[in-house]
């Protein structure tokens, strides 16, 4: 659990899928998206609106087979002068994976 009180795990909607076939959670700041689309260009998870000028994830739970790449669009994002507003959890642990500026698996994210 994070110093605020948040868990990971408790963000969001209720409609998540079983945390054995998509383990990992999304948690994206999109009011502090600055539409570098820098997510986009290394995951196929990320579209990058060229209307609103914002990012957006096409599925917030993912599976192994889609960690690698959301990883690295958390780690490329620029917002947060360099923080990133793209967070990805593990659900079992609820530890964030990244960006985890702290190192220490708390939740980074800036409401």
């Amino acid at each position: 659990m994070s110093d605020d009180g948040i868990r990971p795990s408790d963000v969001g909607g209720d409609d998540a899928p079983p945390v054995e076939t998509k383990p990992y959670k999304i948690i994206f700041e999109a009011s502090g998206c600055i539409g570098t689309g820098k997510c986009a260009e290394v995951s196929p998870n990320w579209d990058l609106s060229l209307d609103t000028g914002l990012a957006r994830p096409r599925t917030y739970y993912v599976g192994e087979e889609e960690l690698s790449h959301n990883v690295r669009a958390a780690e490329v994002c620029p917002a947060k002068k360099g923080r990133g507003v793209i967070h990805v959890i593990d659900r079992r642990t609820d530890e964030e994976i990244a960006p985890d500026p702290e190192g220490d698996g708390t939740l980074s994210v800036d409401w």
